[in-house]
C-alpha cells in the first residue's frame, strides 16, 4: 500500500485528530465547570467528555487559562443575547440597571464564573461588549470620562463581587439534605443573638432580618444605592 507522504506528517496526523470544533470544546468545558468546579475541568477529563485524545484539546487551546478566558466567554454571550434585545429608555439608570442584573444573575448561578469575568478582553470579546453596554448608558448622563469611568468601574465592581460571593458553592450540609438553606442561615443568626449585645449591637439590630433575607433582593437593594448616588452625580432626580 502506497501512503501519501502528507500523511506521514506530525500536521496531518494532528489535524485528523482533532475531530471537534472550537464550539464543542468550549461547550463541553462550560458543562464540566456547571456540574462540577474549575478543579473538574482538565484537558484529560475534556477529552474524555468529547471521546478524543488529550492532544486534541490543544489543536483549539494552548492552555487551562486560554480555555477558562474562552469558557467565560462562552457565557458572556448568553448574556449578550439577552441584552441585546433590551431597549434604551428615556431614563439611563434604569437602562443600566438592567443590564447590572442581567449581568448578576449570569455570574451568580455559576460559582466558577466570577474569578475569570473580564480576565483578559482579547480572548474574551463578549466581556468588552458587556462593559460597552454599561459605559454607554453611563455616557448618557453626561458626566466627565473621569466620573463616566469610576462610575461603570463601580457597578461592574459591586455587580462581579455580589454575584460571585452569593454564587458561592453550596454548603455540604444543605446539598446533602442534612438541612434546608433556611435552616443552614438561622444556625448562624442563633449564633448572632448568642452574643452580647453590647459589643455587638449592629449584629443584633439586624439578625432577624438576616435570618429571613433573600440574596438576590439584597444585591437589588445594594445596586440601587449605588445607582441612586450615580444620578444625583449627575444631577438627575
Amino acid at each position: 500500500m502506497t501512503v501519501d507522504k502528507d500523511e506521514r506528517r506530525p500536521e496531518a496526523r494532528r489535524r485528523r485528530r482533532a475531530s471537534h470544533s472550537m464550539e464543542t470544546v468550549v461547550s463541553e468545558a462550560v458543562a464540566i465547570l456547571d456540574e462540577s468546579g474549575e478543579a473538574a475541568l482538565t484537558f484529560r477529563a475534556l477529552a474524555a467528555r468529547l471521546g478524543g485524545g488529550v492532544a486534541s484539546i490543544y489543536w483549539y487551546v494552548s492552555s487551562k487559562d486560554e480555555l477558562l478566558d474562552r469558557a467565560t466567554d462562552h457565557v458572556l454571550g448568553e448574556a449578550m443575547a439577552e441584552i441585546d434585545t433590551f431597549e434604551d429608555s428615556d431614563d439611563p439608570i434604569a437602562d443600566l440597571r438592567a443590564v447590572a442584573v442581567a449581568l448578576f444573575d449570569t455570574v451568580a448561578a455559576r460559582p466558577w464564573l466570577g474569578g475569570y469575568l473580564m480576565r483578559d478582553t482579547g480572548t474574551q470579546p463578549n466581556g468588552l461588549r458587556v462593559y460597552e453596554q454599561l459605559g454607554r448608558h453611563v455616557m448618557r448622563l453626561g458626566l466627565n470620562p473621569r466620573d463616566t469611568f469610576h462610575g461603570v468601574s463601580a457597578v461592574l465592581g459591586f455587580v462581579i463581587g455580589t454575584a460571585t460571593d452569593l454564587g458561592q458553592q453550596i454548603p455540604a450540609e444543605v446539598v446533602d439534605g442534612t438541612m434546608t438553606g433556611a435552616e443552614y442561615i438561622e444556625r448562624f443568626a442563633d449564633q448572632w443573638r448568642a452574643l452580647d449585645p453590647e459589643e455587638h449591637p449592629y449584629v443584633h439590630y439586624i439578625v432577624d432580618e438576616f435570618a429571613v433575607h433573600d440574596d438576590a433582593e439584597q444585591f437589588r437593594a445594594g445596586l440601587d444605592l449605588l445607582l441612586a448616588g450615580l444620578r444625583l452625580q449627575a444631577g438627575q432626580r
